[in-house]
């Protein structure tokens, strides 16, 4: 049920303000750090961040998917670190569980995850299994009342913070493709799991990917989720309202980006005057406005579309792809429009340009949307 208005004005407020706040003055120190406060930890689990879309019977907030969306585009104003290390929580981490899980299994983990208490991670990237999902190596072979899986996971968001993995592991070997793989709740401190240290990256510093090993762990057959085979379907469910949610994102990064840029522009001085008058930084301002709030719409069309009851997969695919794509194009002007003051790490626009460069690769390259998007729509005209 959806938050009535007073509701969720309270809660997008509380949300701005702990962002412009709290957060936005540490970017440069989580940057240098690569690592988040723990107290700035605890203030996200205080605020419920933890919880978005988690049963209020398990003690989440149980936003509607627009309703997350409003909240994500507002963290968006900071760096996307932050809003990692709650989005696997909120998103591909937990939501196998709830769409999937049992009574009983959502009843043992979903109170931990929605205070923040338990940290959650999906194990679904391979090396030959990301882009095309049901080529899954990983073994999950029956043992009496447990399954054995050996194999590994690579580039796991979260990780090395996390008491439980969603891991996608193929049971039937016989069966190529998605049919054979089944998904599993495994916690993190079962013998024969082990974590990598976290891998180097481009940009997102304090937000941590790393590989995750399996060397015969032992996983109760009451832990799976859903029947055996449906692990795929699983996925490709899970990857729908997560693609949603970092297309809200990238449009909430867009908005701080383009506000930075007005700002920059009315007081940087050429041949004059503020650049702002100039018509060729206008235009730099007026593409990135218009593209912000095209893909906007499209995103709060779809949350609502998917609150409704309505499959989204190809609009949730075609969100994702546009708004990843925008937001790399508005931060590329947000640099041009800074000049060199964009380049120099000092003004934080560098660091963001560095940033939603992984939007267009995670929950899915804008190529596979692409071919998502093109399958969907040829289904739908009898193709």
């Amino acid at each position: 049920m959806a938050l009535d208005l007073e509701t969720r004005t309270a809660l997008l407020d509380t949300v701005r303000r702990f962002v412009t706040g709290r957060l936005r003055p540490l970017e440069a120190q989580i940057a240098d750090d690569d690592a988040i406060p723990d107290d700035v930890i605890d203030e996200m689990k205080a605020l419920g961040l933890f919880g978005l879309s988690v049963a209020e019977e398990f003690g989440g907030l149980a936003l509607t998917m627009e309703e997350e969306c409003l909240v994500i585009v507002e963290m968006g104003h900071t760096s996307p670190a932050f809003r990692s290390a709650f989005g696997t929580n909120v998103g591909i981490g937990s939501q196998g569980l709830v769409m999937f899980g049992t009574d009983e299994q959502k009843a043992h983990w979903l109170p931990r995850i929605a205070s923040g208490e338990l940290i959650t991670s999906f194990a679904l990237t391979e090396p030959d299994a990301g882009s095309d999902s049901a080529n899954v190596q990983t073994r999950a072979r029956r043992d009496g009342d447990d399954y054995l899986l050996d194999g590994g996971k690579i580039y796991i968001t979260n990780a090395d913070k996390a008491g439980l993995f969603t891991v996608m592991a193929r049971t039937n070997p016989e069966i190529k493709g998605a049919g054979g793989v089944s998904a599993f709740l495994v916690p993190a401190d079962l013998p024969g799991l082990s974590v990598g240290p976290p891998e180097r990256k481009m940009g997102q510093h304090g937000a941590h990917v790393c590989a995750v090993n399996f060397d015969g762990v032992r996983v109760p057959a009451a832990n799976r989720l859903g029947a055996e085979g449906q692990g795929f379907k699983l996925a490709m469910q899970v990857l729908d309202r997560g693609r949603l949610h970092i297309s809200a994102l990238c449009v909430g990064v867009a908005q701080r980006l383009i506000a930075d840029a007005c700002a920059f522009a009315a007081e940087r001085r050429q041949f004059g005057k503020p650049i702002a008058e100039h018509q060729l930084i206008q235009a730099l301002i007026a593409d990135s406005s218009a593209e912000m709030m095209a893909a906007r719409a499209l995103v709060m069309e779809t949350a609502r579309l998917r609150d409704s009851g309505a499959r989204v997969t190809l609009e949730a695919a075609a969100a994702k792809y546009m708004a990843s794509e925008m937001v790399g194009r508005v931060a590329d002007r947000a640099v041009q429009i800074f000049g060199g003051a964009g380049y120099i790490a000092d003004y934080g626009i560098e660091r963001f340009y560095r940033d939603v460069r992984l939007f267009r690769i995670y929950e899915g390259t804008s190529q596979i949307q692409q071919i998502v998007i093109a399958r969907e729509t040829m289904k739908a005209h009898g193709v």
